[in-house]
């Protein structure tokens, strides 16, 4: 992997600009520095929009929103919408409906292969109407271009998002899952575009040994049963040199029932048993981390 000139991530330029012992923050009025904040996020969200719009929609919630109707056969986007804003309680409705055992993987996994409201879920989140932290896939796809990183594994991809963004910018893409709803849903998003992917099917594919110089695993390990030994998968699937980009924090909250584990300690322990050493941290906005594979 070669790398290539770097220009600082989002997070590290915005703690620079709001830092109290930052040059910039003494350099800019708080207006400034609110303007240029709002001109750095745009800049990722640009990214994000363009690569995940479908060429007839010029507004990303509406693409969005059209291609789950698309997909599902319904041309109504207010009922669309009304899904996805609803989709939280629909999600925890689901895991208590179907009585889940959060130490059971059986059941856990079998939830997640059937789960209905989580493509409405996901697809809201990437809108960027409530919440605009699915731009740290622009921030990985940024790292890992810096670090001349080519071959991209999603580990716990859902509906395929950042795989749509990792392949418009030249990655070899895989996307892996253990829900075959959503892996169906993403190949068919991909497929809509043109862009070519692997998917894999964790309840029955295993991951190729040493293959993957970038992976993301965001938002993921407080849903898995066993994350220490989804540590020793991702671990062997990486190359040596190779990072592993994701975010390890959760907090109990029963409107998320599927969110089964908050304390990563041995996560971390496992990673550094593996000999995973971190290189990178936001420090300002989403708290993710980056180990690299010694």
């Amino acid at each position: 992997m070669d790398q290539r000139p770097t220009e600082k991530l989002l997070p590290d330029q915005l703690k620079e600009l709001w830092a109290p012992d930052s040059d910039a923050r003494h350099k800019r009025s708080p207006e400034d520095s609110w303007q240029e904040q709002q001109r750095l996020i745009a800049t990722y969200t640009v990214i994000w929009a363009d690569a995940l719009r479908l060429e007839t929609h010029p507004d990303l919630k509406e693409s969005l929103l059209s291609e789950i109707g698309e997909y599902t056969g319904c041309d109504r986007l207010d009922e669309i919408e009304r899904r996805c804003r609803g989709a939280v309680e629909a999600v925890k409705e689901e895991w208590h409906r179907k009585e889940t055992e959060a130490g059971d993987r059986t059941s856990v996994e079998a939830f997640y292969d059937r789960t209905e409201a989580y493509v409405f879920d996901l697809m809201w989140w990437h809108a960027l109407v409530d919440d605009p932290s699915p731009l740290a896939y622009v921030v990985a796809m940024k790292f890992a271009e810096q670090r001349g990183c080519s071959r991209y594994l999603d580990f716990g991809a859902g509906v395929g998002s950042a795989g749509i963004v990792f392949a418009r910018h030249g990655f070899d893409v895989t996307l892996a899952d253990i829900s075959t709803n959503l892996l169906r849903f993403a190949m068919w998003r991909l497929a809509r575009r043109g862009l070519p992917a692997t998917f894999l099917d964790l309840k029955t594919d295993r991951l190729p040994p040493a293959r993957y110089d970038i992976v993301t695993a965001m938002d993921v390990w407080e849903h898995l049963v066993d994350p220490v030994a989804t540590v020793d998968q991702i671990a062997d699937a990486i190359a040596p040199g190779g990072f592993l980009f994701g975010r390890f924090a959760a907090q109990p909250d029963p409107n998320y029932p599927q969110h089964i584990v908050t304390d990563f300690e041995q996560t971390f322990k496992r990673l550094a048993d593996r000999g995973f050493v971190e290189v990178w941290r936001d420090q300002w906005l989403w708290g993710h981390q980056v180990f690299q594979k010694t």
